[in-house]
C-alpha cells in the first residue's frame, strides 16, 4: 500500500514498515535551484517537489532584520572593522564580547527583539499555503551555540567555555531567551498547521568533535533542552541539526529529547550508515547519508543510484534520505538528484 507523504515520515522516524523510505531535497540555494528547475523542467521548487515525490516541505522564518533577512543572523556581533560581508554570520572574526569578563557585562549589547522583525501574518501565510499533504517543517536553526561563538570570536568562545564559564553562560543564556521568544512568536502564529522543525548547532568537524562533550553537557545542552521541550510542548517533531562526527554525543541528544538527527555526514567519522545503525538503531531516526562532499558532487547517476540501494538495506526504515548537507548547493548536477530521487521511487 502506498502511504502518503505524512504516513511515510512518522512510520520512518518510528521505525514502522514503509512503502519506501522517506526523503527531503534538503535547500536549495539560489543558483541550485535554477539548474534543479531548469533540469526537471519546472518552474518553481514547489513543482520540483511535486516531481520527485518529496515528503518534507520546509519553510523559512520571516524575519526582516536587513541586510540578510534571516533570523540566522539576528545577532550582530562581528566588530565592524572585521565584518567582511554585512549580509552574513560571521564565526570567526572577532566578536562584541572579546574582551569582556564579566558576566554583568552582557547588558552592554543590544540585544534585538525578534517581535520587532518576525512577521507573524507571513509566517501564518507560509505554513498555510503548504499543501497539507507534505510534511511542514520550520527552518528555525536557533543556533544559540553559534551564535555564541560568533559574540566572542570562535576562539575567545572556546576558551572561555573552560577559562570563563560563567561569562560564556551569561552570553549563550542570553541567546537561548532570544530564540525561545522569537520560537513562541512562530509556534503561536502557525499554531496547528507546522508539523516538524528544524533546530541545531554545528558541533562536529571531520574526524570528531570541536568541544569537549562535557563543556556541551555543562554549558549549550541546557539550552538546547528549554528549544526541545518548547518545540514539544507544541506537538511538534524536533529534527536536530549538526553536521561532522557527533557520535559520543548522539545518545545525549536522543535523552534530550530529539525525535530525528540531521544530516549524518557521510563521510565524517564513523558516521556513516552502518555504524549509526550498529549503535543506535530503534533509538532515533536520521535524515541525511548521501555524501554531499564527494559522492553527489563527483560522482555519476549510476553511483548515487548504488547508494540509494544500500542505504536502504541498511535502513529499511528509520532513515529519511536526504543529502548529507541541507544546503543543495550549485557544484552538484541535477543529474544526481534526479537518479537519488529515481532510486527512491522506483523509476527507470
Amino acid at each position: 500500500m502506498k502511504l502518503t507523504h505524512k504516513e511515510r515520515f512518522y512510520a520512518t522516524i518510528k521505525h514502522q514498515p514503509v512503502d519506501r523510505l522517506a526523503s527531503w531535497l534538503g535547500l536549495p540555494v539560489p543558483a541550485a535551484e535554477e539548474a534543479l528547475c531548469s533540469h526537471f523542467g519546472v518552474k518553481t521548487l514547489d513543482e520540483l517537489r511535486q516531481v520527485i515525490d518529496d515528503d518534507v516541505y520546509p519553510i523559512e522564518v520571516p524575519y526582516n532584520f536587513p541586510p540578510s533577512n534571516h533570523i540566522a543572523c539576528a545577532f550582530k556581533f562581528a566588530k565592524a572593522e572585521h565584518l567582511d560581508s554585512p549580509d552574513e554570520r560571521t564565526l570567526t572574526a572577532p566578536g562584541f564580547f572579546e574582551d569582556y569578563v564579566d558576566p554583568a557585562d552582557v547588558d552592554k549589547f543590544d540585544w534585538p527583539d525578534p517581535a520587532k522583525y518576525l512577521d507573524r501574518e507571513e509566517a501564518l501565510r507560509r505554513v498555510k499555503s503548504v499543501d497539507p499533504q507534505y510534511v511542514r517543517m520550520g527552518i528555525l536553526w536557533s543556533a544559540h551555540f553559534q551564535d555564541a561563538c560568533s559574540a566572542f570570536g570562535m576562539e575567545t568562545a572556546l576558551i572561555n567555555m573552560l577559562m570563563n564559564p560563567d561569562m560564556f553562560r551569561a552570553v549563550i543564556d542570553r541567546i537561548t531567551d532570544f530564540y525561545l521568544k522569537a520560537n513562541e512568536l512562530f509556534y503561536e502564529a502557525t499554531k496547528g498547521y507546522l508539523d516538524a522543525v528544524l533546530i541545531g548547532n554545528d558541533f562536529g568537524s571531520q574526524k570528531g568533535l570541536m568541544v569537549d562533550p562535557d563543556l556541551l553537557r555543562s554549558l549549550v545542552f541546557p539550552g538546547t533542552k528549554k528549544l526541545i521541550d518548547q518545540a514539544k510542548s507544541y506537538g511538534l517533531t524536533v529534527m536536530h541539526h549538526s553536521c561532522g562526527s557527533i557520535v559520543p554525543i548522539i545518545d545525549d541528544l536522543i535523552q534530550l529529547g530529539v525525535d530525528i538527527i540531521h544530516p549524518i555526514q557521510a563521510l565524517a567519522a564513523d558516521m556513516d550508515a552502518a555504524n549509526l545503525k550498529k549503535h543506535f538503531e530503534g533509538k532515533t531516526a536520521f535524515c541525511g547519508g548521501v555524501d554531499a562532499q564527494y559522492l553527489l558532487v563527483n560522482g555519476d547517476p549510476e553511483a548515487v543510484g548504488q547508494k540509494i540501494e544500500e542505504l536502504t538495506q541498511i535502513f529499511p526504515t528509520g532513515l529519511i534520505v536526504s543529502p548529507s548537507h541541507e544546503a543543495i548547493l550549485p557544484d552538484i548536477p541535477p543529474v544526481n538528484i534526479q537518479a537519488m530521487f529515481n532510486i527512491l521511487n522506483r523509476k527507470s
